[in-house]
């Protein structure tokens, strides 16, 4: 790979290496545009199968909280860390301090949060080593679990979606095929069971499943949830799980979950389109978790700021419907036109400005 090329294609401003081998730790960041504000995306803790994989992934990541933090109207930009962590080597202090200094040396160029395979407890470790830290528990002046918001939006995405395609945001009696079942589609699941929703899941975790299950939620292999007929398909594990191989499976009418990265390629997004299947971009549906960080910023947190911005979720899903139906476009590319559009005009205030 063609490292150089591949980061001014992708417009990112850094890319960072760190590695401490006293404590076993190699992680990336990736700062990708501070234009609206500082960097901000969680730490993904992941047994990678090489490094050009973990280099790939928060490139693309860090790209893709960029135009999340555009398009939910927040004054953050987009970046990413990913941690390459060797099956034996287990997470401890020493190892996510360490981390913390890293971070810790940008300045507040990039504030980091949970991902896959962090939580709030990793927080507090890292936060002994850097203020650079959003998302940690209430206990400790944060905002907390990030899931139950990301799982708003996400269900605020299918209600839009619901509208554009049935002509009633009305979930009652629609079937939800969860492909992955961790906390986002947990919080996700609440909400659409209050409004009598069915839902299938699936996940590769017993434990995932077990707490499907004790929601009264049936489960299908891995492999079948692809051809579960319902209404609405929901991606909520890693990423590329839309592409040629997949798609071509789904019995569905709208497709909205929770995961990033969901398609392989815009070429599925053309596909989609024309098989008139609504897509979710997955970027904007679960913003929730950034809109929820993002209003323990410079002021105390508050839970009801997070749940009205994360609910209109529900008005730029519209919104970017609207823009695909009238310029005939994929849902992706609208949203895409839709965020930068914004860093644009924000670069070119700041042009003006700077004289």
């Amino acid at each position: 790979m063609e490292l150089f090329s591949r980061i001014i294609e992708s417009g990112h401003e850094e890319l960072l290496v760190y590695s401490d081998n006293a404590v076993g730790l190699k992680a990336f960041i990736a700062i990708h545009d501070t234009t609206l504000g500082p960097a901000c995306g969680g730490t993904r803790i992941w047994n990678y199968d090489s490094e050009e994989s973990a280099l790939n992934d928060v490139l693309n990541l860090s790209r893709a909280m960029t135009y999340k933090s555009s398009i939910a109207d927040i004054s953050l930009g987009g970046g990413k860390a990913v941690i390459i962590i060797d099956p034996q080597t287990k997470k401890n202090e020493a190892f996510l301090r360490s981390f913390g200094r890293f971070v810790d040396t940008l300045h507040g160029r990039y504030l980091t949060t949970t991902d896959v395979g962090t939580n709030s407890d990793d927080l507090i470790y890292i936060n002994q080593e850097t203020d650079h830290v959003v998302g940690l528990p209430l206990s400790q002046g944060g905002s907390g679990d990030t899931s139950i918001m990301t799982g708003l939006g996400v269900y605020m995405g299918m209600k839009a979606c619901a509208r554009a395609s049935w002509g009633s945001d009305s979930l009652e009696g629609k079937t939800i095929a969860m492909q992955g079942f961790g906390k986002v589609a947990y919080n996700t699941s609440l909400l659409l069971l209050k409004e009598n929703a069915r839902i299938v899941a699936t996940d590769i975790s017993p434990v995932a499943l077990n707490e499907a299950e004790k929601l009264g939620i049936p489960t299908v292999s891995t492999d079948d949830i692809y051809g579960v007929p319902c209404d609405i398909f929901s991606p909520n594990a890693l990423g590329g799980i839309l592409n040629a191989g997949t798609i071509r499976h789904l019995n569905c009418e709208i497709i909205a979950g929770g995961a990033n990265n969901q398609l392989a390629s815009e070429a599925v997004a053309e596909d989609l389109y024309k098989r008139k299947i609504l897509y979710a971009p997955d970027y904007v549906i679960n913003a929730g978790g950034i809109i929820n960080v993002s209003c323990e910023i410079g002021s105390s947190y508050s839970a009801e700021r997070s749940r009205e911005k994360t609910e209109k979720i529900y008005d730029i899903m519209t919104d970017i419907i609207n823009v695909s139906n009238k310029e005939e476009i994929t849902t992706s590319k609208a949203a895409d036109t839709l965020a930068e559009n914004r860093i644009k005009s924000v670069k070119l205030v700041k042009q003006i400005y700077r004289g």
